[in-house]
């Protein structure tokens, strides 16, 4: 293995703000700890959740760096004390509380997946943050079963674009929203069998009238407060509710509950960053087992809309709240 240097390049948040708050800065690389490896990154994935850390809404967990970063892929260089099962010079992706947006990252072991063998390292960084957050909110809260109908909201963001391959995969009729004619026709080229432009039409109509009147079982929402009352109205009998964000706020007033008693319904949701590392490398072993060997078959992949230097972030920023990006937008490091 190539010598570790003492310094490398990170992205840093000058306050809180828009993407003109972010900034390059030198510092030492880090060194792993029991139970960490540090991975030398080629690519990083750039998400929402950094944009909101970036703008003051959603402070790392107390103990973890402010540099933002869900999500890496590269190659180890150094393993801590304690560690098991990976090696120097091991392809690993890894789930990051934090600290992916730079030359070298310290990853939790067990956060640490092999790098599927026909995707690229940039194609392996757009993994962690999507599939952990699918696998446990629709497969596992949401508890998805084969024959079941699923609706995904954003289905041409990373989390969309994971969702309706995923499903589509395990067995289910796939019901997708996107903005644009064009944002549809790339949910459809995924495998979602319906995909509705919510600018032309009502989804929850749209919904009723694909499934027969039936509703779904499952829906996965970012949205939130707007979308509520009619994510309810979509719901068959038993249906289940999952909502991960609030793009379009996280108050609801005036909403009619009564679906939620008359055809029995669960509304749950959840968050990934806070959780404890072995409540993820639980999630972790579920994809190990159920979802890497899709990966390997080259049945799943993540889809890479576009790639910036480390250095340019804050184009990568401005693209992700365009919201013009069709999946995965990614930053690379020239390692």
């Amino acid at each position: 293995m190539p010598s570790i240097p003492a310094t490398m390049r990170q992205v840093r948040f000058n306050g809180a703000g828009g993407p003109e708050v972010i900034g390059i800065e030198t510092v030492p690389v880090p060194r792993p700890g029991p139970n960490q490896v540090l991975v030398e990154v080629v690519a990083a994935g750039v998400n929402r959740p950094d944009c909101q850390q970036r703008a003051g809404k959603y402070p790392p967990p107390p103990g973890a760096t402010e540099v933002p970063g869900l999500e890496i892929a590269g190659r180890i260089v150094a393993v801590g004390e304690g560690v098991t099962g990976l090696a120097e010079g091991q392809e690993v992706c890894a789930l990051t509380i934090s600290g992916g947006y730079a030359e070298y990252c310290v990853a939790d072991a067990s956060l640490c997946l092999p790098k599927p063998g026909p995707l690229s390292l940039v194609e392996a960084a757009g993994l962690p943050e999507n599939y952990w957050t699918v696998w446990t909110n629709v497969f596992e809260r949401g508890r998805l079963q084969r024959g079941e109908r699923f609706l995904v909201h954003g289905g041409s963001s990373g989390i969309g674009s994971t969702a309706i391959q995923l499903a589509k995969r395990f067995g289910a009729t796939v019901y997708a929203t996107a903005g644009s004619a064009e944002k549809c026709a790339f949910c459809e080229s995924l495998g979602a069998d319906h995909a509705i432009n919510y600018r032309e039409a009502d989804f929850a109509a749209e919904v009723k009238r694909l499934t027969d009147g039936k509703g779904v079982d499952v829906i996965l929402d970012m949205v939130g407060a707007a979308y509520l009352e009619r994510n309810l109205k979509s719901l068959a009998l038993e249906g289940r509710l999952v909502i991960i964000a609030f793009l379009q706020g996280f108050l609801a007033e005036n909403v009619n509950l009564t679906p939620v008693m008359i055809r029995r319904l669960t509304v749950t949701g959840s968050t990934l960053r806070p959780r404890t590392v072995a409540q993820k490398a639980a999630i972790a072993e579920g994809l190990r087992r159920e979802v890497w060997p899709l990966l390997e078959a080259g049945t799943v992949k993540p889809v890479i809309h576009a790639t910036f230097p480390l250095a340019e972030a804050r184009a990568a920023h401005e693209l992700m709240e365009s919201s013009a990006h069709l999946g995965k937008i990614m930053l690379l490091t020239g390692k």
